[in-house]
């Protein structure tokens, strides 16, 4: 699960404090436990991994995620990435969980960051979400 989560134009973004993907800037979520609901498990991953209260607005995308070792080309991993677009309501970014830093970042600040373009496709998409609505 991950979360989108704005306050105005800003987004939350963490950087991973753990592998596979660790130092880069991504998306706070992580996995679901049993008998979570996705939105809860969304909610609840953007609590742990960055003191961020938010209200879920709609589902964004489901994004494959597949990794590949660098010798064979073997897929070593792939995850389901199940991702939601949300408003602030509470919390000042405060890492926690796998997270080694958590951020707002301002749309030109996120255009200088070297994300995944995947991240880039889900946070344009959710921003056009919340900003024009069904």
């Amino acid at each position: 699960m991950g979360t989108v989560c704005f306050k105005g134009d800003d987004v939350l973004l963490i950087q991973r404090g753990t592998k596979p993907l660790q130092g880069q800037w991504s998306l706070p979520g992580g996995r679901i436990e049993r008998g979570e609901h996705a939105d809860v498990a969304a909610l609840r991953e953007l609590k742990e991994e960055t003191g961020i209260t938010a209200r879920i607005v709609t589902l964004v995308d489901v994004v494959d995620a597949i990794f590949r070792s660098r010798q064979s080309g073997d897929v070593t991993r792939h995850y389901l990435l199940f991702d939601y677009a949300a408003v602030w309501i509470s919390g000042e970014p405060n890492a926690g969980d796998d997270a080694a830093h958590a951020e707002w970042m301002s749309p030109s600040r996120l255009n200088q960051l070297d994300l995944w373009e995947e991240t880039r496709r889900i946070i344009h998409a959710a921003r056009l979400a919340i900003t024009q609505p069904n």
